[in-house]
């Protein structure tokens, strides 16, 4: 019973292990009307490609769909389609490898860098240029009848002819044309844009003198401020500027703990030109003269009294006023 008959009678098989008619398995069908504007074609190699996700092949027909100059970037397509830019950014690399949109990053005259996208609906059907006609070969000369002499011209018979050999008596060829050289091509220039430009301070108080102390004082009480805020860090250029508006506050009288808290104190929040602010703030909020003392006038040195030994300013060693006025009125009562 091993043994393969061949005459047996072959078994059909069962109704079920066949394979199924669309009809019966429930297939698609299709009701297609013919269109004639609003259409785009697409091929079946895209359509039902094999290694290309729905998404992919979804987005190539919207792509081959859109005019000319349409976005195509990743940001358009996510707030045109449900899908986030994770999976539109995937599906852009998938139709990029298999070969249906080509990008490529290009520099403007601006100098900006742009992406040109190209959608191809077949990969590797580019367009063809026409190849240009040969052009036709010049017709020969008809060769002169040598039965015809007309011999030498007395005009050029002494001239050697450039396209005759004389010793050899057969023409010379003449030399062919060299082509010129192409000038080469100018070089992209990129526009260099101008830095920002630094505007200008505001103008501060000027002392009537700027002794060196002065300065060095001024230089102290503007780092101070630096310590106090760290939003106040000068730079030398405006440390420069702003020295000599504190220098007129010093002139009167103004301590430098009063000149720090009158500059430090209230600042707004952002601070975006701190140098701006202290030069308004040394011009706005500037003490008015000392009393009973022009501003110009010198300081008198100390001086100690020669009777009480008290601390008063003289131009000149002596009494102080308390006991000049006694020695005065001592002298008239008696």
């Amino acid at each position: 019973m091993d043994s393969w008959n061949p005459s047996v009678r072959v078994r059909r098989t069962s109704r079920g292990t066949r394979k199924k008619h669309s009809s019966e398995a429930g297939g698609v069908s299709h009701d297609n009307a013919r269109l004639s504007e609003c259409f785009t074609v697409i091929g079946n190699h895209l359509a039902q490609h094999d290694e290309l996700s729905l998404v992919a092949i979804g987005l190539s027909a919207h792509i081959q769909s859109l005019p000319t100059g349409a976005p195509v970037d990743i940001k358009s397509l996510a707030a045109r389609f449900p899908e986030g830019t994770v999976r539109i950014a995937r599906a852009l690399r998938e139709l990029e490898a298999h070969g249906y949109l080509r990008r490529t990053r290009e520099r403007t005259e601006s100098g900006r860098i742009v992406t040109r996208t190209v959608s191809c609906n077949r990969p590797g059907g580019r367009r063809r240029t026409p190849e240009p006609e040969p052009e036709p070969e010049p017709e020969p000369e008809p060769e002169p009848d040598c039965d015809y002499d007309p011999g030498p011209d007395p005009g050029w018979a002494d001239e050697p002819d450039a396209g005759h050999d004389e010793a050899a008596g057969r023409p010379v060829p003449s030399p062919e044309p060299q082509p010129t050289p192409e000038p080469p091509a100018p070089e992209p220039r990129t526009r260099q844009r101008p830095g920002p430009r630094r505007r200008a301070l505001p103008d501060v108080p000027q002392p009537f003198s700027l002794p060196p102390e002065l300065l060095l004082a001024a230089a102290e009480i503007l780092a101070r401020l630096a310590r106090k805020d760290h939003r106040l860090v000068l730079s030398r250029t405006d440390a420069e500027h702003l020295a000599p508006g504190v220098v007129a506050w010093l002139e009167r009288d103004a301590s430098p703990d009063a000149v720090v808290h009158a500059l430090s104190t209230g600042l707004p929040y952002p601070l975006h030109r701190p140098a701006a602010l202290l030069a308004h703030r040394l011009t706005a909020n500037l003490p008015p003269p000392p009393p009973f003392r022009p501003v110009d006038a010198p300081r008198l040195p100390l001086q100690n009294c020669d009777r009480c030994d008290r601390a008063f300013r003289g131009a000149e060693p002596g009494t102080c006023p308390g006991c000049h006025h006694k020695e005065t009125h001592g002298q008239l009562e008696s």
